[in-house]
């Protein structure tokens, strides 16, 4: 019977080990089995635990493709055909009387300008009661303190002349804009003589 013993205890330690290792393996499986993203893994959550769904954001348009969108108008372009129609980028009001034009740096009402103000000053009498604002403006040269006074002495010309043609002076009043309110944006003669004027507006 004593001899017997170390081979039991021998057996026993063998059965023991047998056990430790298969629970081992048995408990590995089962963390990898259950782990997020295994083969066989439950796609819902545990309970209690809380999932974060990726969030989806809206794809942005790849620069290739934005490009080709369709470009808003050039407010350049727009200005030129705003000129051309005789309307300022600044939204002037259309006059229905020619505006009179001024040489470079000058204020004198010139030969054209004065027949300008023959046909507003016909009007004017014939209808009494009209008021008439004389706008001043110049081209982009020069500082702008120098176009606001240009400008003036542009408005209050056209206004002498108009007086002198017979119009009442309480029917006339007169602003100067200088430079701020081009009738042509453009950068060349063809532009600034444009925007050497005096603009009616009746009131």
């Amino acid at each position: 019977m004593k001899r017997s013993f170390p081979w039991k205890r021998a057996a026993l330690a063998l059965i023991v080990s047998a056990l430790v290792v298969a629970g081992c393996a048995k408990k590995q499986t089962v963390k990898s089995e259950g782990a997020p993203g295994a083969p066989g893994a439950s796609s819902s959550p545990a309970p209690g635990v809380v999932s974060e769904a990726p969030v989806k954001e809206t794809p942005s348009l790849p620069m290739e493709t934005a490009s080709k969108a369709p470009p808003s108008a050039d407010p350049t372009m727009l200005a030129a055909k705003e000129a051309q129609a005789g309307v300022a980028v600044t939204e002037e009001r259309v006059s229905q009387f020619d505006d009179v034009r001024f040489d470079f740096d000058k204020s004198e009402v010139r030969e054209d300008g004065r027949k300008t103000c023959q046909v507003v000053a016909g009007y004017l009498k014939k209808n009494p009661g009209a008021k008439l604002l004389i706008e001043g403006h110049c081209d982009e040269r020069g500082t702008s303190e120098y176009n606001m006074a240009l400008g003036d002495r542009r408005a209050a010309a056209v206004m002498t002349y108009l007086v002198s043609l017979g119009v009442s002076k309480a029917a006339l009043s007169t602003v100067s804009f200088g430079k701020e309110r081009p009738l042509d944006p453009g950068h060349d003669e063809g532009a600034w003589a444009k925007n050497r004027r005096a603009h009616f507006v009746l009131k």
